[in-house]
């Protein structure tokens, strides 16, 4: 930070990112409200070279969402549907296997699932699906399933106790947790905008658990919407207290509110200096979550480039087909290339690199320098 800073309540912050000293959560919100972002991005900046060098990373994935129905009705989602609603779809184990032998063709490291809390599929087609793609390949990587979807298959698909939901997942396949549905912690934003959906305690409780059993996730922020500054750092506060207590988050993964559901269609979508800005905050607050992930899907391209100097060190990755954003309003693509990515991070000036679901860099794969432009853009 240029010792020219134009807010002298940035100062005193400074002071304790270079002394290595643990920001407040009153010091979060004073970089969330700083007229002077050059400062925070520049300070962002400073923290990822510290940490992660100029290396930025990206992930060769495939993303399958299985279902969009859903038992919930968030007021802020345009992806769950009932069974009989126009925009419903549900994929058999067979059409997700094969999609994802496809994927590995072209090199993937790692299949990504999510979807909606289906109200009928049993637990035989849960660990149908896992152990087929298992089946697959033994060392794809397996990341699916939000901590509602655990709720929800512990209580009503498996009437097991969550941490032994887990370990039958585990045992059939899974390697990891997804971060989504954290939304907003406070309770009182939860209440506004998707009602009925597990508490903050109850999403971190799925997350302890996991990282009890000695495996990692992500974690997440939807962001740009009814909440205050405040409830954003509120939120950060929360995560950096559960990884204080048990180390098991390798990445954060932000991503802003799309205002396009009934409910909340009048809320102004968040700027694109919001979006950098939260990145920013995120790096430099989140001092013991190591990687922080510009969402592209999310963010649009243009501006995922510029996160890169503004805390991100991560773009995510070759996604291929993403659904719940989308069917959202999103306009990024659905899909990005190897070599698209590679090109993203060195026009921003730093070193591209692999990285595996576990945010470790890896070397690149026979297969996806020779089928890297497989998948067209």
């Amino acid at each position: 930070m240029s010792e020219l800073c134009s807010d002298p309540s940035l100062l005193p912050i400074r002071e304790k990112v270079q002394r290595g000293l643990r920001l407040s959560e009153a010091d979060a919100v004073t970089l969330y409200q700083t007229p002077d972002f050059a400062s925070v991005a520049e300070l962002a900046d400073q923290v990822r070279q510290r940490i992660n060098g100029n290396v930025a990373t990206y992930l060769h994935n495939r993303y399958i969402n299985y279902s969009n129905l859903c038992v919930l009705s968030c007021q802020f989602c345009a992806f769950g549907a009932r069974k009989r609603d126009p925009h419903a779809f549900e994929l058999g184990v067979e059409e997700i296997v094969e999609r994802v032998r496809e994927g590995l063709a072209q090199g993937i490291t790692e299949v990504h699932m999510v979807g909606g809390l289906h109200p009928t599929l049993g637990p035989e087609w849960y660990l149908n699906l896992l152990s087929s793609l298992r089946e697959l390949s033994p060392t794809l990587f397996i990341k699916a399933f939000t901590a509602v979807e655990i709720r929800h298959l512990a209580r009503r698909i498996f009437k097991l106790p969550i941490r032994e939901t887990l370990e039958t997942l585990r045992g059939a396949g899974l390697n990891a947790l997804t971060g989504g549905g954290a939304e907003i912690f406070d309770q009182s934003v939860r209440d506004q905008i998707c009602r009925g959906k597990e508490t903050a305690e109850e999403w971190a409780d799925v997350h302890r658990s996991w990282h009890q059993m000695g495996e990692k996730s992500t974690c997440t922020m939807l962001f740009g919407h009814i909440e205050t500054l405040a409830q954003r750092a509120d939120h950060l506060r929360r995560l950096r207290e559960l990884q204080d207590e048990t180390g098991g988050f390798v990445g954060f993964v932000p991503f802003a509110f799309i205002p396009e559901t009934p409910e909340l269609a009048h809320l102004p979508p968040a700027t694109a200096e919001e979006q950098l800005r939260n990145l920013a905050v995120a790096r430099i607050y989140l001092d013991n979550i190591p990687h922080i992930t510009a969402y592209w899907v999310s963010l649009g391209l243009e501006l995922a480039q510029r996160s890169l100097a503004c805390g991100a060190d991560d773009l995510h990755g070759t996604i291929v087909e993403e659904k719940v954003l989308h069917m959202a309003g999103v306009k990024s693509p659905e899909r990005m290339t190897v070599s698209q990515l590679r090109k993203m991070i060195r026009d921003a000036g730093f070193v591209p690199k692999q990285r595996d679901s576990r945010y470790a860099r890896i070397e690149r794969t026979d297969v996806s320098q020779t089928l890297e432009m497989a998948i067209p853009a």
